[in-house]
């Protein structure tokens, strides 16, 4: 069976999901394709945050500071392989040598753009979706075992630079803020503009069923090819093919597996991350989402439990698992938050990072009609709705609500 539509968004996570439903909204006809349900993947896994203060992209100029205990290969925040970083070693250079003050500003006001018209979209969209009994106006805190106030006030005051409110605390402080917590932490930045989710993966499920009943299509088929036809595109499926004047790219760290045969070649790195989900103690509640800087983990209170993910793990996408890293840091879990057994299995997946730690968003170079939306690395889940409204509005010819040179995808196509 073959059909004809306007738009084809490949891939129904969260960047998938908001690109086919702003088309949706901008008069469209849109289908969404995935071979899982939307939510499923990468947008799954993640700790559920929407995120006000992420603007400092992770290769910023602290890197080079912290490089000779991550070349140990030993540290909870990063584990990497040797035979990938040597077969990949333009780009972990590129990487580096982002890493500068001069080039670590302008990628944060980017970050900061793109964020910004993120919020107001999911916080009215969840709502829309009939979900906001699963979003939480409680912020998130990073916080400190060391004495690092140092390190919290530089933070600080990056996004008081940025209009980004957050709050300092002490240990008593930040006892009275989460009183089922041991005391192990002495100072904390408490990020108050920030929300958080009890089930990210459930939450595209909700606007994925916003997009269908708003009249968008959304498939669940095996994506074989995309291929150029006339002015427009084939999506070929494993049950049949579509036909498109537009086609979206958002298949995450699967995305440039598609546009290789059309002669790109995407810079992609795959950052895998672990989570597990503990059952909770109903007398210890966390109220929010808590980032251990010194033990390079997160904790967050979900749907099915206490979740606690892991650092990154630089590796070939589909390489065996390692739980080494979600390992370490389960003690020392355990040793803030009193929880149960594991439930479920641990869950793997891999952030798709460009060597600048920005998106792709955009038009491809070499192919009207083609259009790129990936890259989002750790912050996918904040920034899939402005990704896709950037998006939807080049499709319908009208510029974005922010700025969205920094993100071209010609800067490395």
């Amino acid at each position: 069976m073959s059909e004809k539509t306007d738009v084809v968004v490949l891939g129904a996570g969260i960047v998938g999901v908001s690109a086919a439903y702003a088309a949706r909204q901008q008069g469209f006809s849109v289908v969404l394709v995935d071979r899982r349900e939307p939510g499923s993947e990468t947008s799954y896994g993640n700790a559920g945050i929407l995120s006000s203060g992420s603007i400092s992209p992770l290769n910023n100029a602290s890197l080079w500071s912290a490089l000779p205990k991550y070349l140990t290969n030993r540290h909870a925040a990063l584990r990497w392989n040797i035979g990938w970083s040597l077969r990949n070693a333009d780009w972990v250079i590129q990487f580096l040598a982002n890493a500068i003050p001069s080039r670590t500003r302008p990628r944060a006001t980017a970050l900061h753009g793109l964020i910004g018209a993120s919020l107001k979209p999911h916080r009215d969209w969840i709502v829309k979706a009939g979900a906001a009994n699963r979003i939480r106006e409680t912020g998130w805190l990073k916080a400190w075992r060391s004495e690092a106030v140092a390190s919290a006030k530089r933070e600080q005051a990056l996004l008081t630079e940025f209009g980004i409110e957050s709050r300092l605390l002490d240990r008593q402080d930040i006892s009275a803020l989460e009183p089922s917590i041991v005391p192990v932490y002495k100072v904390g930045l408490l990020h108050t503009q920030t929300a958080s989710v009890d089930s990210p993966g459930n939450v595209v499920k909700a606007y994925a069923k916003m997009l269908a009943g708003s009249g968008g299509e959304v498939r669940q088929s095996e994506i074989k090819a995309i291929t150029p036809d006339g002015d427009g595109w084939r999506v070929v499926l494993a049950d049949g093919a579509i036909s498109a004047r537009h086609v979206v790219v958002a298949l995450g760290p699967w995305s440039s597996d598609f546009l290789k045969p059309l002669g790109y070649r995407v810079p992609l790195a795959f950052e895998r991350g672990y989570h597990r989900e503990y059952t909770p103690n109903p007398a210890r509640v966390l109220q929010r989402p808590i980032h251990d800087s010194d033990g390079a983990f997160l904790m967050t209170p979900m749907e099915n439990g206490i979740r606690v993910t892991s650092g990154v793990e630089l590796t070939d996408r589909d390489a065996p698992s390692s739980f080494a890293q979600i390992d370490a840091v389960e003690p020392m879990a355990r040793g803030v938050v009193e929880f149960g057994a594991a439930v479920g299995d641990t869950w793997r997946g891999s952030r798709p990072t460009l060597p600048d730690s920005l998106p792709m968003i955009g038009a491809a170079p070499r192919h009207s009609n083609l259009w790129l939306a990936f890259g989002n690395q750790h912050i996918g889940f904040t920034t899939g709705p402005a990704t896709g409204a950037a998006i939807a509005a080049m499709i319908g010819g009208v510029p974005p609500s922010f700025d969205v040179t920094a993100f071209a995808p010609s800067r490395y196509l």
